[in-house]
């Protein structure tokens, strides 16, 4: 079994905000588990992140945290933003990614279609190119929509992998994907408070953008 290095940024009776690593399962069963064996209680899994992926993630102590959480997620209040590596390919520094993404759950995978039906979902990010470095470029990303795998599609589909990510056409062998949870930010399930949080890359992956990302 993987001994998981979990690190808790900010704890109270109704939520949990942590550092997912990257080969943690965000859902049951996987990172909920491990949070009860680290700080007792149970918890709930309100938002996603792949398997592959780290970063920082909230988690719900209570039914009535979760079901907060649960709808600020599905009204886009639950802030998100990622970094991610990439070929240097995009061309602009900064933009605007707006697709309609139709999920095959039998694949397990996402596409950018161009017409909508049933299956299809609007999504919408920003990014902003940080540095490049041998080639590669630095992105920092701010969700709109919260689709499956939707940065990787949408960064895929123009010519732009996320290194280490196979699955939509990287050829890149880096131990992972290079796609990181850096920063979230909401309102508290109780007390109504501003949170935020930041926890920038860690790994390998990272090292040569270390000064661009502390």
């Amino acid at each position: 079994m993987i001994k998981l290095d979990i690190k808790i940024l900010y704890q109270d009776k109704d939520i949990a905000v942590c550092v997912k690593p990257p080969e943690a399962v965000s859902q049951s069963p996987g990172m909920p588990e491990k949070l009860s064996e680290l700080l007792g209680g149970e918890f709930f899994c309100v938002h996603r992140l792949d398997k592959g992926v780290g970063g920082v993630m909230v988690y719900a102590r209570n039914a009535v945290a979760a079901a907060k959480l649960s709808q600020m997620t599905a009204e886009r209040k639950l802030e998100k933003q990622y970094m991610a590596l990439v070929p240097d390919v995009l061309g602009c520094d900064e933009g605007v990614m707006e697709d309609l993404l139709f999920r095959d759950r039998e694949k397990n995978k996402s596409f950018v279609v161009k017409r909508m039906r049933k299956g299809v979902k609007d999504a919408k990010l920003e990014y902003w190119r940080i540095a490049a470095v041998d080639g590669i470029a630095l992105l920092r990303i701010k969700l709109h929509t919260g689709r499956s795998h939707q940065i990787r599609c949408q960064l895929s589909s123009r010519g732009a992998p996320i290194l280490g990510d196979s699955k939509y056409g990287s050829a890149a062998k880096c131990g992972g994907i290079a796609l990181w949870s850096c920063s979230l930010g909401f309102q508290h399930p109780t007390s109504g408070k501003r949170m935020e949080f930041s926890y920038a890359p860690v790994g390998e992956l990272w090292e040569k953008f270390e000064q661009y990302i502390q």
